[in-house]
């Protein structure tokens, strides 16, 4: 009974209950309580992942949390494009785009803020930071840059082989930075006295620990995935009442999916722990885009859906200022104060020109 009155426990059941109730399509009072409930589920994955990944060690842990919050990305993704139909096709896309800006300006600008603001400087390792940042321009540009320039087909597509093209590449750029990441590179990955601090965790956390973890984190990122579905149109409906663009719910939806390592990266930057915190967000952006566009491109092709991957030109500038202020910014091993505001800046102008293009 005192395991139910732990909240990461509870709120995940909560939302089981209430969904499985069908209550949530009865009012606007049971849909606010969804949202709220799913945010609260996602703290819990947050949870559960970070007592997951005390047990397996860094770089381990904010890899686990990346993949699990990506498995909600595509999740969600492929739940409403087979909804949604060719009505849904730029959906992958927008999202992608979207978990993107957030996570170079938003996490990783917030972190460096943050750490700079209380701390003046962190250090990290610039090695780590580059093998992320080639991986990640390559991705960005074989699946949302190229798709608009290729001649193949008009438009932002890509034709079948040229998407089965990019799906592979994607893959293999993720793999082999796992690979530097976990095998032949792992030291460029940790902040100094992470192995003998993840030694002291692995006794912490018990096999019972451990087994309840991996249950309520599957209960509750199954659970978020569900609510965001449910509630999607909701919040479609609340973005076109004020006249404002739909790919705003595309934003709603990456920032919701984007929580969990949104806050561990921050608590990680509080903690003068920089590198775990770019391990977090920038092994998150990887995921995002090498994980999301091969699935979707099966779902697309099983159910003949022309799938809209290339940006228009305002976003593609917007994107490359991104990426640049960030290699910039990461390029010496040290942060401050500065590198955060601008790229926090970026961060507005991504938003007030989705708003006003």
């Amino acid at each position: 009974m005192k395991l139910l009155y732990k909240w990461t426990i509870t709120l995940p059941l909560l939302a089981c209950l209430l969904f499985i109730s069908g209550y949530i399509y009865d009012s606007l009072i049971f849909q606010i309580l969804a949202g709220l409930l799913l945010m609260g589920s996602v703290m819990s994955a947050v949870h559960h992942s970070e007592i997951i990944a005390h047990r397996v060690g860094e770089p381990f842990g904010t890899i686990i949390l990346a993949v699990a919050v990506t498995i909600i990305e595509v999740s969600v993704i492929v739940s409403l494009m087979i909804s949604g139909g060719q009505d849904s096709a730029s959906l992958p896309r927008d999202t992608v785009y979207a978990a993107i800006m957030l996570i170079l300006n938003g996490i990783v600008g917030l972190c460096l803020f943050i750490g700079g603001l209380k701390f003046h400087e962190q250090t990290f390792s610039k090695h780590s930071v580059t093998i992320a940042l080639v991986s990640l321009i390559s991705i960005i540009v074989f699946t949302l840059i190229l798709p608009t320039f290729t001649k193949s087909i008009s438009g932002p597509y890509y034709s079948s082989s040229q998407l089965l093209f990019a799906s592979v590449a994607c893959i293999l750029i993720y793999a082999a930075f796992i690979f530097a990441q976990t095998v032949r590179h792992r030291e460029y990955f940790l902040t100094k006295g992470d192995n003998n601090h993840d030694f002291k965790n692995k006794a912490l956390v018990t096999n019972k620990a451990l087994s309840i973890s991996i249950i309520f984190l599957v209960i509750s990122l199954t659970i978020v995935v569900l609510l965001a579905k449910t509630l999607s149109p909701f919040i479609e409906t609340i973005v076109l009442s004020y006249n404002l663009p739909k790919t705003l719910v595309g934003i709603v939806i990456a920032f919701i999916i984007l929580l969990p390592e949104g806050i561990a990266a921050i608590i990680a930057a509080r903690n003068n722990k920089l590198q775990t915190s770019l391990n977090l967000a920038l092994g998150s952006a990887l995921a995002s885009i090498g994980l999301t566009i091969p699935v979707v491109s099966i779902v697309c092709y099983s159910y003949d859906i022309k799938l809209v991957l290339g940006l228009d030109y305002l976003s593609m500038t917007l994107l490359m200022l991104s990426v640049i202020t960030v290699m910039l910014s990461l390029n010496s091993g040290r942060s401050n104060i500065v590198y955060g505001t601008v790229l926090l800046v970026n961060l507005i102008a991504f938003i007030y020109l989705i708003v006003y293009p």
